[in-house]
């Protein structure tokens, strides 16, 4: 969903504006006891282990595949859009069939790709859990999983990225998408005026992983 604050649910919009960060530790590591929807997840595991259906051993080795995915697959994404209108287009219509050029499967989740503006900062949270793009942005940072970010960012956006690093003007509205289990989101973050004639090789190398969930924007060194 999303919002505009103004605000809609499972979308969130407020005013904002960013540069990449170099997050220090504002949202604490989240220590608290598993919720409701992470212990039915778990129980799932532990019924399908029983079952015989997957095994300890293709868990173990799923959750090895997901560990070795890197922000660097959602940069790469995010600079073709850039250098490429055709895609950007294909993007913004059917995220997992443009994904698909770069050999990455969401599975069964939807793939929503949104764009960053001079208007419109998009930001995304998943206030149930913790859902996450992982096939393109690897594992979720402490911050993102943490309850704090997840109740605080869709009710005080500006607040919240501010202390993550960015501070963002009152003119530019901040668009809070709620992930959902089978719903992902993606930013494509604004391109810095000065890389004109980049390639996408070097494009690529300014979009981090908080560019992509829009906590961060793109910087280019002086």
């Amino acid at each position: 969903m999303s919002h505009d604050h103004d605000h809609d649910h499972h979308d969130h919009s407020h005013d904002h504006d960013h540069a990449p960060v170099a997050h220090p530790p504002a949202q604490p590591d989240d220590v608290s006891p598993p919720s409701r929807h992470e212990l039915m997840i778990l129980a799932m595991r532990d019924l399908l282990i029983e079952k015989g259906t997957v095994s300890n051993d293709q868990l173990r080795r799923g959750f090895e595949t997901l560990d070795s995915w890197q922000p660097s697959r959602g940069a790469q994404i995010v600079a073709r859009a850039w250098t490429d209108p055709a895609y950007k287009a294909r993007l913004l219509t059917d995220g997992n069939e443009a994904i698909g050029d770069f050999g990455i499967n969401m599975g069964g989740a939807k793939l929503t790709v949104v764009e960053n503006s001079a208007t419109v900062q998009n930001v995304i949270v998943c206030t149930l859990c913790s859902c996450y793009p992982r096939a393109i942005l690897g594992l979720p940072p402490d911050w993102y999983r943490s309850k704090s970010y997840r109740a605080r960012v869709v009710i005080e956006p500006r607040k919240v990225i501010r202390e993550l690093g960015l501070d963002i003007p009152d003119d530019v509205t901040i668009r809070v998408h709620d992930s959902l289990a089978d719903l992902r989101y993606l930013v494509i973050p604004r391109r810095p005026e000065t890389t004109e004639g980049w390639t996408e090789e070097q494009l690529a190398a300014i979009v981090t992983r908080d560019c992509m969930v829009g906590v961060a924007n793109p910087r280019v060194a002086s």
